[in-house]
């Protein structure tokens, strides 16, 4: 069986057409996503619902005919599966009982909470073309702290970091648990059948020097370590969003195999900078897409002519906005997969 095209990109290969797919292309923009949301009740019965979850992953497939399916989860059901309370409020996002201190991790428990996500692995895989990659993940460790501690979405998160600046080593443990609980949630996933994983760490960009080692790269660089234990090269995204000047430390020593670029770093500064070192994914900005039209088109022409011929994977610097027209992502879909190189 021929390799599939996004994973030769992660594994280094300059290949003739760029792999693509996006973050959150299974979701609320979707008119068949939204049905299945309203008959599952509400977001958390859908994520633990195998066949729903399944479905929702499938359904950008089917329409854009992507290079790769993402499951149809979200970062949160860690802390869940941990035994904090989680609820997801309509219009409010995410909710969690403020915690600061995790409790001995009994895996047992863990992956019966999990069981469901594991399903959805196995039921997609029986679903998906050949040629299609599916992408497990996970939250970062210090991404999924500042949610459990702070107990909701926030664009600075006050609470969690003046909590993590004032009790560094009470942190270090926090941060300790969460990446053994990660590592061993993504080798799970690779365990029921993904064939690459992409760690988010949507709240990279909050930290300063040198926080972003301690926090960002230094729990990144263990999970990969305990993957690679278990399953050797496997390939893993890393997603540092908004890291900015550290994007280059975080693609030398993180270890993962691709690093994902928001719409805030110039695609071919970054080439130049480390990408000799690690594929690059990225890095459309998702108001363009919401656009459309001309201003659609020049980005993601500029964006190809950027990526050249390096190991490239194309994708939005964020996730999917949910008031962008299906028709702009059939655009895009139609002028990624056209490009030769």
């Amino acid at each position: 069986m021929k390799k599939k095209l996004l994973i030769r990109t992660l594994q280094g290969e300059k290949t003739s057409r760029v792999p693509f797919w996006l973050m959150r292309q299974a979701g609320r923009y979707l008119p068949e996503y939204r049905e299945l949301r309203k008959q599952a009740g509400s977001f958390l019965n859908l994520c633990f619902n195998p066949e729903m979850a399944a479905r929702v992953t499938l359904q950008p497939i089917e329409r854009f005919d992507m290079d790769a399916a993402i499951l149809f989860s979200d970062i949160l059901v860690v802390p869940h599966a941990l035994g904090q309370k989680l609820e997801f409020t309509e219009g409010e996002g995410p909710k969690l009982e403020p915690l600061k201190k995790i409790n001995d991790i009994d895996f047992e428990a863990f992956d019966k909470k999990l069981s469901p996500i594991y399903e959805t692995i196995r039921t997609v895989k029986k679903n998906l073309a050949e040629d299609k990659a599916l992408i497990g993940f996970a939250g970062a460790p210090w991404t999924i702290a500042c949610y459990m501690i702070q107990g909701r979405g926030d664009n600075e998160f006050t609470e969690a970091k003046k909590f993590a600046f004032s009790n560094t080593a009470e942190f270090d443990q926090m941060m300790e648990k969460l990446v053994a609980a990660t590592s061993h949630y993504l080798i799970e996933q690779i365990k029921a059948g993904v064939d690459a994983v992409q760690i988010f760490d949507s709240w990279a960009g909050l930290l300063p020097e040198p926080y972003f080692g301690r926090w960002v790269i230094q729990p990144t660089q263990n999970i990969v370590k305990a993957v690679h234990k278990v399953y050797p090269d496997f390939p893993i995204i890393g997603f540092p969003r908004r890291a900015g000047m550290f994007y280059q430390d975080y693609a030398e020593q993180a270890g993962v195999s691709c690093v994902g670029i928001d719409q805030y770093t110039p695609l071919d500064r970054a080439i130049c900078s480390f990408g000799s070192k690690v594929a690059i994914q990225g890095n459309l900005d998702p108001v363009a897409l919401l656009a459309g039209g001309k201003t659609l088109e020049g980005e993601i022409k500029r964006i190809l002519a950027a990526a050249g011929k390096s190991p490239f994977i194309f994708n939005l610097g964020h996730g999917i906005i949910k008031e962008t027209p299906p028709a702009h992502v059939e655009l895009l879909a139609k002028l990624v997969k056209a490009h030769e190189r």
